[in-house]
């Protein structure tokens, strides 16, 4: 099971890790992280750092590819190398999917015309540019395209994938294998919980990230 993971520079890093610490636990996987170009890259404030072990001219097809999404993906719309390696391993894909705005880059490359898809809620609408539905939900399937809410939803779109690609028991096995048993201390992980103080607050810190990229 060949997966392939984009990096790039302002991502974010859950948005990878997250369904890299569940899809590498299937049987027979192996994972590539793929850039541009070899080498590192740096998450949307620039405190951590990836490593892409491959460039694009290096990984020309994959069995499942992941997108994950950040504030890097805003140029990345209309990068054209970018948007042709996403295609092309798309082309041989038994399942493309996307974390959070990494479904942007799916929409800009063309892969979601007519098809319903979720992102991060403070960029839902985008989705209409590209010819899809936008859907307010954790994970959206649609045939062999899976895209994935905000983040943490990652985790949520890589498990549903196990199951799909192993069945229910293995990835049931991996859920437990990683302690994935959500109890959050506070119930606002979602616009539609979350009080309008905090809404406020969480709409603050994303148009202060995004003013610094």
């Amino acid at each position: 099971m060949d997966i392939a993971i984009l990096l790039f520079e302002r991502l974010t890093a859950l948005d990878a890790i997250g369904p890299y610490e569940v899809l590498q636990r299937l049987p027979g996987a192996q994972v590539r992280f793929v850039g541009a170009e070899r080498g590192p890259v740096r998450t949307e404030h620039g405190m951590l750092g990836l490593i892409a072990d491959f460039g694009y001219d290096e990984v020309t097809s994959a069995a499942i590819l992941v997108v994950p999404g950040g504030f890097g993906t805003r140029p990345l719309i209309d990068d054209a190398p970018t948007l042709e390696w996403i295609r092309a391993i798309d082309a041989g894909s038994q399942w493309t999917t996307s974390v959070c705005t990494g479904s942007l880059l799916l929409g800009a490359a063309g892969l979601l015309q007519g098809k319903a898809a979720t992102t991060h809620w403070s960029v839902l609408d985008m989705l209409s540019r590209f010819g899809a539905t936008p859907v307010s939900r954790r994970v959206v399937e649609q045939g062999k395209v899976i895209t994935a809410a905000g983040v943490s939803s990652g985790i949520d779109m890589a498990l549903t994938l196990a199951a799909l690609v192993a069945g229910d028991e293995i990835a049931q096995a991996i859920q437990l294998g990683i302690e994935y048993d959500p109890q959050p201390p506070f119930d606002s992980g979602s616009v539609t919980k979350a009080s309008e103080s905090v809404y406020k607050l969480a709409v603050a810190g994303l148009q202060d990230a995004d003013a610094k990229r």
